[in-house]
């Protein structure tokens, strides 16, 4: 990822917008960020799709703070809109509500070149993005994040999909949003849980090949919990962190796969705990995951025990865990862990890939990485 200073580059929507390109040639979208995108998303909506149709998939703690103000924004800019409520959590990402959410599409008679709306977190934007891939052979998409993981992460870059009982975001299509709208007024109704969880995946823009942005975000990390210009300036540098890989590798056959640090752990212990989200949350395997590849990769010789304490600090100070034992009840044992690795899109012809780290802001994509060597270390870290 080319490194710029922050901030620079960002053309302003507004006074109060900032705006980052995902460079895709005709395929090309906007990111817009800032206060009041919600409110004001009717108007960008018209201009950009005049006469579509919307179906505006939420669940129904997002549907409490934000779809009235969304609905009377789109209702005002002359646009009709269905409205598809899902269950909130990871459980929607599931067939059955895929089905259902499609069902629902087609019955409203919405025809391709309508919009389907991701107004949500990071389980709706999925879930969305995937119905609009394949229902009619493919309609427009929008994402409007609404949560701090979904902001810098997965509305960004066209992954979609839902989980099966072989693990996570195993079943979906690559399908680019037309457009983003994150709106950071909506981080304002997060819990400090799930505040704390997206942070995790700012964090890892640094962590992966920008040390000088881990740096900033040791010193600043209060001021984008606390919202300002902090957390407006963390987000852009997020988006265009991720934009510029996505632009140079769109399905990951390269280069993209490190945006995967931490994750290869992480989703297999997502997937330990079922999915349950009362006992870890995506960003919370993130965090643990980015402290367990850190940790793999100093057993290996490659990264110091000073950048693995580093990371371990920083994470620990924000509130995120960075141990398995941190994960409540009983995790299953390392064989079924391992399972869930060897699952891993990643994975080619049997071998496993990681991403690994000669320090902070120094990862790379190691293939054909030995099994036993990472059931080894596993069980040096499995809490029995």
């Amino acid at each position: 990822m080319k490194r710029r200073t922050f901030m620079m580059d960002l053309a302003a929507d507004t006074d109060k917008h900032e705006r980052v390109r995902v460079e895709l040639g005709d395929r090309g979208y906007d990111i817009l960020i800032g206060p009041g995108l919600i409110s004001e998303a009717g108007a960008n909506l018209a201009e950009k799709f005049p006469d579509a149709r919307l179906a505006i998939v939420t669940d129904s703690n997002v549907a409490r703070h934000h779809l009235d103000a969304f609905v009377r924004g789109t209702d005002a800019a002359g646009l009709t809109s269905t409205v598809i409520m899902v269950k909130p959590g990871e459980g929607s990402k599931s067939f059955a509500t895929f089905q259902d959410v499609c069902d629902q599409v087609l019955a409203a008679r919405l025809e391709r070149n309508d919009v389907i709306v991701a107004l949500g977190g990071g389980v709706v934007g999925d879930l969305a993005g995937f119905v609009a891939g394949v229902v009619r052979r493919g309609m427009t998409f929008v994402q409007v994040p609404t949560t701090l993981l979904a902001q810098v992460d997965s509305s960004v870059g066209g992954k979609t999909g839902i989980n099966t009982r072989f693990g996570k975001n195993l079943i979906g299509v690559f399908n680019q949003p037309a457009l983003v709208l994150a709106d950071t007024d909506t981080l304002d109704t997060l819990t400090e849980r799930d505040f704390r969880a997206g942070y995790a995946e700012v964090a890892k823009y640094g962590l992966i090949d920008d040390p000088e942005f881990f740096v900033w975000l040791e010193e600043n990390w209060r001021g984008i919990f606390d919202g300002g210009p902090a957390r407006i300036e963390a987000i852009a540098r997020s988006c265009r962190a991720k934009a510029s890989v996505v632009a140079a590798d769109e399905r990951e056959a390269g280069r993209r796969a490190l945006l995967n640090l931490g994750h290869t752990f992480g989703h297999a212990l997502e997937a330990a705990v079922g999915y349950d989200g009362a006992l870890l949350v995506h960003g919370e395997g993130v965090a643990i995951g980015m402290s367990l590849a850190h940790r793999f990769s100093a057993e290996l010789g490659l990264c110091p025990e000073d950048d693995v304490a580093r990371v371990e600090r920083h994470l620990s100070a924000i509130g995120l865990p960075v141990h398995m034992q941190q994960i409540p009840g009983q995790l299953p044992p390392v064989a079924a862990l391992m399972d869930s690795i060897a699952q891993d899109k990643k994975v080619s012809r049997g071998a496993l890939t990681f991403i690994l780290t000669r320090g902070i802001g120094q990862s790379f994509v190691e293939t054909g990485v030995d099994p036993a060597r990472v059931a080894a270390f596993l069980e040096e870290m499995h809490p029995s």
